[in-house]
């Protein structure tokens, strides 16, 4: 199981609270994923989420952390440099993994150079592992080839299976790559009841309906159903969910717990030319992944 920290979200969740609060409700989040036994805590480098982290962990501390790069816009000097960075402000020595943050930064120019200093940085051990987060659009496949990552983070949800229908998934597993899976509640459309569905999805109302109607006639709950496709995936080492609080961690621990339901889940997903990986977890929270 892993704990991935959103500190933009995070802090609007615990808005209403004054700092201290927040940061006492993060040390409970930190506390109960520990007890549930989860192991991996995954950040970004924006906002002051990383020092609250290393502020807040339990003692002593049972989790592996991933951190993201920032973008290569500064050039590899600042990625490299801001990785080390992360490890100071998070109190570690070392990290588990370190990814970096868009495909887009590999395709470019300077990818090979950027690929080379985060392998350098693993070679001392200051990472376990490397990879990159990527969208489907991006040839996760073709990158992996290119520079066989050990990690690659990728959009995949019950509504939108194209990773695993277009053979994706069975490539990177070739490959040797762990793939963690994001935007696993593709932005709460499951969920949404009596709301204007955002614009780009309006023209789907009627599949999103229908497929909310089959999960309530089977009596399964929404969050159930699509931990339980991404899960059940063999291809897929964790799943990143998304709470902003120890109960909601609970919640989704308890879902995720769940006895897998017995559902056809190519019919539950949106036409695949056209489904899109909506978001990388429900709004206003922090995200939670968990080991499949």
């Amino acid at each position: 199981m892993a704990v991935v920290h959103d500190p933009v979200r995070a802090v609007n969740a615990y808005a209403p609270l004054p700092a201290g609060a927040r940061e006492e409700a993060l040390r409970f989040l930190l506390q109960t994923a520990a007890d549930a036994g989860v192991t991996l805590v995954a950040t970004k480098p924006d906002g002051d989420g990383e020092r609250r982290l290393g502020q807040a962990w339990p003692f002593p501390s049972p989790f592996q952390v991933t951190v993201r790069t920032v973008s290569i816009i500064d050039g590899v000097d600042r990625v490299e440099a801001r990785a080390r960075r992360s490890l100071e402000r998070l109190g570690l020595p070392r990290g588990d993994t370190l990814l970096v943050s868009s495909a887009d930064d590999l395709a470019g120019a300077e990818g090979r150079a950027l690929w080379d200093r985060l392998e350098a940085l693993k070679a001392r051990g200051l990472y376990r592992r490397i990879g990159f987060r990527a969208a489907l659009e991006d040839g996760p496949a073709l990158l992996a080839r290119r520079f066989q990552p050990d990690v690659i983070e990728l959009p995949l949800n019950l509504l939108d299976q194209r990773a695993q229908h277009s053979g994706v998934l069975a490539e990177l597993a070739a490959l040797g790559v762990d793939v963690h899976a994001t935007s696993v509640f593709a932005d709460g459309l499951l969920f949404i009841s009596g709301e204007p569905l955002p614009p780009e999805m309006a023209g789907h109302a009627h599949a999103l309906s229908r497929i909310r109607r089959r999960l309530a006639e089977a009596r399964i709950d929404p969050m159930q159903a699509t931990l339980a496709y991404v899960m059940g995936l063999p291809e897929v080492s964790s799943v990143v969910a998304s709470v902003a609080s120890a109960a909601e961690l609970r919640a989704v621990l308890a879902a995720a717990n769940a006895q897998t339901p017995a559902l056809d889940w190519a019919a539950l997903q949106l036409e695949p030319a056209t489904a899109t990986a909506a978001g990388s977890s429900l709004p206003g929270r922090t995200r939670v992944s968990s080991a499949a």
